[in-house]
């Protein structure tokens, strides 16, 4: 009986000992995932700001949108299809396709991480995105959103006529409703801006439903800081809301859709989680 628990004893240990190598195999595999899939994304952006500096001074407004975009859409494809071979991700981005060909549109997706807009823009060339000034400026960005006549967010005013044009001349305009990452279950409060360009332009509002299981690159989640990978990640078409003299009601009809739709959204609980920490914080 003795030797019998001795040797089970021995057994639990090497179990116990195995999982633990398991454990730190698997943190310094998805280490070495986070810091290659970071330091690949810089060299992208880096490598084509290097070229998109000069064009941006050469180049003519419509040659260099086209180069710009066109630049950023090579790039950005090839850093997913990266991502996909490292394991980092598990995309689900098939109904972006149905974008191509398509006629003008605001795109208005939930925003729950800070990589949606690189993947919506690796799938369609005829994206301008509406950027905050901060990234406008960006060594690593600036250059080449500035070639592909990418819009500032700011001054609100120029940014609505900005887009505008962009949708007369055939474009898509990407423009996050929430403003900025989610951090309330399942958005944030809606601003105007995408009805306002929708009514302006006379084109239609096309949702997109974003759904991911994890919290990495959230609001508020340290850009080093590992996760658990791989990451799976899905866009979804959402419904299509014809543009609409009554602002408000649109915005309403968008807010009451979307939470509708992500009511059951995986990245739900890691919201709920990160509110609870943050109430729970000390002042």
């Amino acid at each position: 009986m003795r030797s019998t628990a001795h040797a089970s004893d021995r057994t639990d240990e090497h179990d116990s000992r195995h999982k633990g190598m398991s454990v730190r195999l698997r943190r310094t595999i998805e280490t070495l995932i986070l810091y290659a899939s970071l330091a690949l994304l810089g060299l992208i952006c880096l490598s084509w700001t290097v070229l998109a500096l000069p064009l941006l001074f050469v180049l003519p407004a419509r040659p260099g949108r086209w180069c710009g975009r066109l630049g950023i859409l090579v790039g950005f494809r090839f850093y997913v299809w990266s991502l996909r071979l490292m394991g980092a991700y598990r995309l689900d981005l098939r109904a972006l396709r149905a974008l191509r060909h398509g006629p003008p549109v605001v795109l208005a997706p939930n925003h729950p991480s800070l990589i949606d807009a690189l993947l919506i823009i690796a799938h369609e060339p005829r994206v301008a995105c509406v950027m905050k000034s901060a990234l406008m400026n960006n060594l690593f960005l600036g250059p080449g959103a500035r070639l592909a006549r990418y819009i500032r967010s700011d001054p609100p005013r120029r940014m609505i006529h900005q887009a505008v044009a962009e949708l007369r001349r055939g474009g898509i305009v990407l423009l996050f409703p929430e403003g900025t990452r989610t951090t309330r279950v399942p958005i944030n409060e809606l601003q105007a801006g995408v009805a306002i360009i929708a009514r302006r332009a006379g084109v239609a509002v096309q949702t997109l439903l974003i759904e991911t299981d994890s919290a990495f690159l959230s609001k508020g989640w340290p850009l080093f800081r590992r996760p658990s990978f791989p990451v799976r990640y899905r866009v979804r078409l959402g419904r299509r809301f014809e543009p609409t003299d009554d602002v408000r009601e649109l915005v309403q009809q968008l807010d009451q859709y979307l939470r509708s739709e992500l009511a059951d959204a995986p990245q739900n609980a890691s919201l709920a989680a990160s509110a609870q920490s943050a109430a729970a914080a000390p002042d």
